[in-house]
This record gives C-alpha cells, sequence and structure tokens, in this order.
C-alpha cells in the first residue's frame, strides 16, 4: 500500500524480454542496501516487484497483463518514472491510501499554468468516470491528487511547483496518456450502493 506522495524521480536504463513479458531496469536515488529483493516499488502508480537489484538499479518483470492495461507497454529507455516505496506501520499518509493497482489510462486533455501552478484538464476511461468527485482524491501516475472539478467526461487538477519539478508532470503536455487508480473508498461504495440479487 501507497501514499501517493513520490520519493524519487527514476529513469529507464533499459527494456528487455524478462520472464515475464517484459524487464526494465530502473536507475534510482534510493537506498537499495534497504531494498529487498521481492519488495515493491510503485512505478508510476504500478505496483511492481524487484526481483534483482544493483548499487543504483533494480530490475522489475512486467506481465502483458499489465503492459494491456497501463501506459507501461511504451516504456523506453530514457523516460523518467514516477516512484514510491510502500508505507510501513506509523508512517504519514500525507496523500491518500493508493493500492497500486492501476484501473485504466486517462489522457490530458488541456493544459495552461495558472498563477504560477499548471492546471490539466483529464479524461479518465469512460467507465470510471462516475468515481471521481471534486475535491475527493485520485491517483495519476502514482501521484495524489485532489480533483478540483468534475464536467461530464473531465475532470481538473491542479499541479503545484515543487510537484511539478519532482514528478514526471512537468513534462506533461496534451495527449500524455497516465495511469489512473480510482480512490478505494470510491470504488467500496459504488460496489455497495450495486444492487444484490
Amino acid at each position: 500500500m501507497f501514499t501517493g506522495i513520490i520519493t524519487d524521480l527514476a529513469t529507464i536504463a533499459e527494456v528487455a524480454q524478462g520472464q515475464a513479458a517484459k524487464r526494465f531496469r530502473l536507475t534510482t536515488a534510493y537506498d537499495l542496501k534497504t531494498v529487498d529483493i521481492g519488495a515493491s516499488i510503485a512505478c508510476n502508480g504500478c505496483c511492481l516487484t524487484v526481483v534483482e537489484k544493483g548499487p543504483d538499479w533494480f530490475l522489475v518483470d512486467v506481465s502483458q497483463e499489465t503492459l494491456d492495461k497501463t501506459t507501461l507497454g511504451v516504456w523506453k529507455a530514457g523516460d523518467h518514472v514516477n516512484l514510491e516505496r510502500p508505507l510501513k506501520v506509523g508512517d504519514e499518509l500525507g496523500g491518500h491510501l493508493v493500492l497500486g493497482h492501476v484501473d485504466g489510462v486517462a489522457t490530458v486533455r488541456a493544459a495552461r499554468d495558472e498563477a504560477g501552478s499548471k492546471r490539466y484538464t483529464i479524461v479518465p476511461p469512460k467507465e470510471f468516470a462516475k468515481f471521481v468527485a471534486a475535491k475527493g482524491s485520485v491517483c495519476l501516475d502514482g501521484v495524489s491528487l485532489t480533483v478540483n472539478e468534475v464536467d461530464a467526461d473531465s475532470f481538473g487538477v491542479n499541479i503545484i511547483p515543487h510537484t511539478l519539478a519532482v514528478t514526471t508532470f512537468g513534462s506533461l503536455k496534451v495527449g500524455s496518456r497516465l495511469n489512473m487508480e480510482i480512490d478505494t473508498l470510491a470504488r467500496y461504495v459504488a460496489r455497495l450502493m450495486q444492487p444484490t440479487s
């Protein structure tokens, strides 16, 4: 489980065939001595397992299912990736509870500067639009964000300069695709509202 607070901006050093569909080598500023083989790291919002590591890099294997349902299928060497290590009991919960289970891929429809920040209009996958609420939470590429407003088929988020500097959001443009995880609370409320037979 994660919080959506990014703690490193990694770089994809290599993309190769792995034991699963693809294997990625990511370089990181994390102290890899404190990361066990088999540990989870959220990479652009996807919970992935460390299968090998070195002094400043780690490898993850990614299944075809993950490649099909996320933006990982188009990752290439040189791309930057938002990283977060799992939440520990007692850690500060600065964002919101994030599972690292991507629901679908959203798209940036519009971007504009706004008093030093950047406001993005995001189009979610149609089936997940109902889970997004104004002043609620959403996770995009692993970043916990507050939803500013919701329209019929889109929603807005405002990204402060700090977040633009320490995440991949600084390089977003119209047409960029983002891994989206809906708020866990919204998921369970929707399930409870479904009629039972």
